[in-house]
């Protein structure tokens, strides 16, 4: 009995976090369908399918003005070594990073992967992400 009283608890707790952080997936697929980039539309559209990586997919969807682009220096203040670190956005390349990191983002610009790429750091897409980590074992979203 006190099992099942927490393992409800734990749902509750999760769904609670889920709230706080997305959007419903009627306005994350709204939202979706005006997107131009099709690469884009697509990975909203996978992410949305999934539970786990629903809060990527609303951040996904957010109007372009409000959409997340980060530094390397911002992206390396946050992360550890060893780290996979989630842009949901595009990661530009003004800093440096220091540590050996795997960053996942929907663009890049060319000196980020540059700078990444001598770091000897992984550069993977969203899309690639999803196909490899479907239930987003070990992530840290940056927003």
């Amino acid at each position: 009995m006190k099992d099942k009283i927490m393992k409800s608890k734990d749902r509750q707790e999760k769904n609670v976090l889920l709230d706080k952080i997305t959007k419903s997936r009627t306005k994350i697929d709204r939202q979706a369908e005006r997107k131009l980039n099709p690469e884009l539309a697509e990975t909203i559209i996978l992410t949305k399918k999934n539970e786990a990586w629903l809060p990527v997919a609303s951040l996904l969807s957010y109007p372009r003005r409000k959409q997340i682009s980060k530094n390397l220096d911002e992206i390396d203040k946050e992360s550890r070594e060893g780290d996979t670190i989630i842009v949901p956005g595009k990661v530009l390349g003004n800093g440096e990073v220091s540590k050996k990191i795997r960053v996942v983002g929907i663009s890049f610009s060319k000196s980020a992967r540059e700078k990444l790429k001598a770091r000897k750091c992984e550069i993977v897409s969203i899309l690639e992400e999803i196909k490899v980590n479907p239930k987003a074992n070990g992530l840290k979203i940056l927003k």
